[in-house]
């Protein structure tokens, strides 16, 4: 049976079995590592895979609000849209607000120049009224004096009786007339002074008609600025929308891009799983097949491996067994030949008597 070498090459058998058993014991150590390394990365493609299925839940979850967020988007966009509608409308109302205060304002001047015109009337009768006053006062100290005159007559020329009675009656009848004009009078001045009140009423109304228009004015362009204001503020919005509504488009794309890289990160987080499964099931056969080639140590001290091309045991080194066979070279304590000759050769002793005779002959 051969010696059993190994792959430590040259060497005597016992060392040669004992870095055999070595190897083994290493193999079986390595594959032993081998298969904690492979359920640890077994657990880790399990937790691998847990994160990809949270990845492509939360991936989910983002195109779900991205797509809410394009709705919003479109909601302010039509929004926008309506209050842009209201500010057009606005500003339209604020320019009928604008024509009509104009207008307005042109009939408060129009008012305001008949009240003047009122006004000059009032004072011209009022002028008239106070002319008649004093016309019925003159014709009032007339009468008086007249009557004065007819009575001196009466007293003094009983015979013109008739012309002093007479005298008498016409100045009566100056008198009531004299009264009915101071009347009249009274009356004029009392319309004149009631015209002069109303136009300076009217004034007043023209005034506060004026200030109402300007007033109506000023809001005009306020409610016109505040309009533009709007519908710069609509535009701006409108703007925003659009915006919004391309970077939810966008979310929305990454968001798949994300879901389908999930997806992908899941299918390789199984398939290293498998693999990690894989390798640790061939690694626990190698270790129980390195053990398999590796017979207990126990009670083996000194002994060698060797195998009959089937199993492997120890064995004891004996030289006058069957167990050693071949040639042995000098470098491993051998003679490296297989004959007496050929071994004294080698190791350069001569047969027995040769040194002796050859003493002999030599004398």
């Amino acid at each position: 049976m051969a010696i059993y070498r190994g792959a430590g090459g040259a060497g005597d058998a016992t060392q040669d079995a004992a870095s055999e058993v070595l190897l083994a014991l290493q193999a079986k150590d390595a594959a032993i590592a081998a298969q904690a390394a492979a359920e640890a990365a077994q657990v880790a493609a399990e937790t691998a895979q847990t994160a990809a299925e949270l990845a492509e839940t939360n991936a989910e979850t983002a195109e779900t609000n991205a797509e809410t967020a394009e709705t919003n988007a479109e909601t302010a966009e039509t929004n926008a849209e309506t209050a842009a509608t209201n500010a057009a409308s606005s500003a339209s109302a604020a320019s009928t607000s604008a024509s009509n205060a104009a207008t307005s304002a042109t009939n408060a001047s129009n008012s305001a120049s008949a009240a003047s015109t009122s006004a000059s009337n009032a004072a011209s009768s009022a002028s008239a009224a106070s002319t008649s006053a004093s016309n019925a006062a003159s014709s009032a100290s007339s009468a008086s004096s007249s009557a004065s005159t007819a009575t001196t007559q009466a007293t003094n020329a009983s015979n013109s009786a008739t012309a002093a009675a007479t005298s008498a009656t016409n100045a009566s009848n100056s008198a009531s007339a004299a009264a009915t004009s101071a009347t009249n009078a009274a009356n004029s001045a009392t319309a004149a002074q009631t015209a002069e009140t109303n136009a300076e009423t009217a004034e007043t109304n023209a005034a506060a008609s004026a200030s109402a228009a300007s007033t109506s004015a000023s809001n005009a362009a306020s409610s016109a600025s505040a309009a533009s204001t709007s519908a710069s503020n609509a535009a701006t919005s409108a703007t925003n929308a659009s915006n919004s509504a391309s970077a939810a488009s966008t979310s929305a794309t990454n968001a798949s891009n994300s879901a389908s890289a999930a997806a992908t990160s899941a299918t390789n987080a199984a398939n290293s799983a498998t693999s990690a499964a894989n390798s640790a099931t061939a690694a626990a056969a190698s270790a129980t097949l390195a053990a398999s080639y590796t017979p207990s140590q126990t009670g083996n001290a000194g002994k060698y491996l060797k195998t009959d091309g089937t199993n492997t045991s120890w064995d004891a080194i004996e030289i006058n067994t069957a167990d050693i066979t071949g040639t042995l070279p000098l470098a491993n304590g051998g003679t490296g030949a297989t004959t007496v000759a050929a071994a004294q050769t080698n190791l350069q002793v001569d047969p027995a008597g040769t040194a002796v005779a050859l003493s002999i002959a030599l004398g």
